[in-house]
């Protein structure tokens, strides 16, 4: 391990496995699928190169997931017009882009925008359209599911909205097309990037992924796929 490149990031991240399961598929190191959302403040460039110098030095390929597209969503849920949401989300989605590229870039990676998924990429890869599709007709026809969908389309929402507020139903419908479309990701990430086996890193997932990886839905996580909380400890400081 190359700890002159990346000790310093992993000394300031903590990994946690989502379930047992996850902690076999992180132990293998293959492939790391970083989660960054386009309107979090959260992710500044500063975290992402942190993230990024982390991923490099624990795993031995890494992806960035941006759900840019899907981000429109979010805001027709929120009021806005359909043209509207789809401008907003493609303007910030470009600029989450540029964020990673910068990190990236300063950690002399030679091929940054190869390191990218977002939907440009996603929606010409068949492996992830199979996956996108089965979700979308589990959702309509099964209900114990589509009621967990709705359940992580709201607690997005939820974060949108006024102190107290809660979405409508109609709002929560809505949204719900963003979860299903990040829902693959946490799926079969392997069968998406070629890998045998992925580990989906994100610092605050909604809880019904800890069902989806007890294997309490009727969608279950490919043998390979693996989901772990990534989060920085306590005395890391990013701007």
């Amino acid at each position: 391990m190359n700890t002159q490149r990346g000790g310093k990031a992993l000394s300031a991240l903590e990994l946690t496995p989502m379930s047992p399961k996850c902690g076999d598929v992180v132990a293998r190191a293959e492939h790391a699928c970083i989660g960054i959302s386009p309107f979090n403040s959260y992710f500044s460039t500063e975290r992402i190169r942190a993230l990024a110098a982390w991923g490099r030095e624990r795993f031995a390929r890494m992806d960035f997931f941006v759900p840019d597209a899907p981000s429109a969503f979010t805001f027709e849920a929120l009021g806005y017009a359909p043209e509207r949401a789809a401008w907003k989300a493609r303007r910030q989605g470009q600029y989450t882009r540029n964020k990673i590229r910068t990190a990236l870039t300063s950690l002399g990676v030679a091929d940054p925008e190869d390191r990218i998924l977002g939907w440009a990429e996603l929606e010409g890869n068949a492996a992830f359209a199979q996956l996108h599709d089965r979700c979308r007709e589990l959702y309509e026809v099964d209900e114990a599911f589509g009621d967990a969908c709705r359940e992580a389309a709201g607690w997005v929402l939820s974060g949108k909205l006024p102190e107290g507020s809660r979405p409508s139903e109609q709002q929560v419908e809505c949204a719900v097309r963003y979860f299903l479309a990040e829902l693959p990701l946490f799926v079969d990430t392997p069968a998406i990037v070629g890998a045998g086996a992925s580990v989906f890193c994100y610092h605050q997932p909604p809880d019904v992924l800890r069902r989806l990886y007890g294997r309490r839905l009727s969608l279950s996580p490919a043998p390979g796929q693996g989901f772990a909380v990534v989060t920085p400890l306590a005395t890391a400081r990013w701007n």
